[in-house]
């Protein structure tokens, strides 16, 4: 003990300072220590186009979004797919601000990003300004993503041929039809394209998709600040894992979902 006394000293000395320091200080100092962590890209200036439809599932989009919104210098769009800027309602009736229209979206991005929904989804996925646009985007952009039946949009602009994908479980097989090959995963990388399961699935794409562009720390970082560590209060969310007395009804209540997806016909 007397050998360590005066190791102890200074990091008592040393803790008093900290304590003593300015708290705008003290965060200042700490971001300059993350930057400094190997492969971490602290800042950047990707452009990211997230599509805004009415009748989309707002937490396909709102997960994802929060990972996007807290790359330090991105550019986050919201491009609505209707005339006007006015809110665009979920499929529950949640509305969002876009932030720009088709027309005026950046033809030059980073990440291109489509959510998921229902009625909404086959009417996107059917539209041929929407489908235009994605078509158009996906040249140029880096990543193209979606999360949920998402998917189903972009196969239907021609963007999922000859690639591995997925997408909701109710509508995962569908995507063969569009040329993607399904696959069981919670996001699915093929190239540029990464496609995410339903809805909670959003989460794990948007990290997914962060750690492409800023490195797995910075990804690791974000992880850490939303507390994302998932531990659901009872098994579940698969059909694999739900009682069949559940999933059999659920999984036939969307068959008019699944038929509306077999007449789309992509570009």
């Amino acid at each position: 003990m007397a050998a360590l006394a005066p190791f102890l000293t200074l990091e008592s000395a040393a803790a008093a300072v900290a304590a003593q320091q300015d708290p705008a200080a003290a965060s200042a100092e700490a971001h300059e220590r993350l930057m400094q962590v190997p492969g971490l890209r602290m800042h950047g200036d990707e452009q990211v186009a997230m599509l805004l439809y009415p009748g989309f599932t707002a937490l396909d989009l709102v997960g994802p979004h929060y990972f996007f919104a807290c790359m330090m210098g991105a550019k986050v769009h919201l491009v609505t797919n209707q005339a006007s800027l006015a809110p665009v309602a979920s499929d529950l009736g949640l509305a969002i601000a876009p932030t720009t229209t088709l027309a005026d979206c950046p033809a030059d991005l980073t990440l291109l990003f489509c959510p998921g929904g229902t009625n909404g989804t086959i009417a996107a996925a059917s539209d041929p300004a929407t489908l235009a646009f994605l078509a158009d985007r996906a040249v140029r952009a880096q990543c193209v993503t979606s999360v949920c039946t998402g998917s189903v949009i972009l196969g239907a602009a021609g963007l999922l041929k000859g690639r591995r994908a997925t997408s909701h479980w109710v509508a995962r097989e569908q995507l063969s039809r569009f040329g993607a090959t399904p696959v069981d995963e919670r996001v699915v990388r093929d190239g540029k394209i990464i496609t995410g399961a339903g809805v909670s699935a959003g989460l794990d794409l948007g990290l997914a998709v962060v750690e492409i562009l800023r490195g797995r720390p910075y990804a690791a970082a974000l992880m850490l600040q939303a507390e994302y560590s998932p531990a659901p209060p009872f098994p579940g969310g698969t059909l694999a894992n739900t009682d069949p007395a559940v999933g059999g009804p659920m999984s036939d209540m969307f068959t008019a979902f699944r038929a509306e997806v077999d007449k789309l016909k992509p570009l």
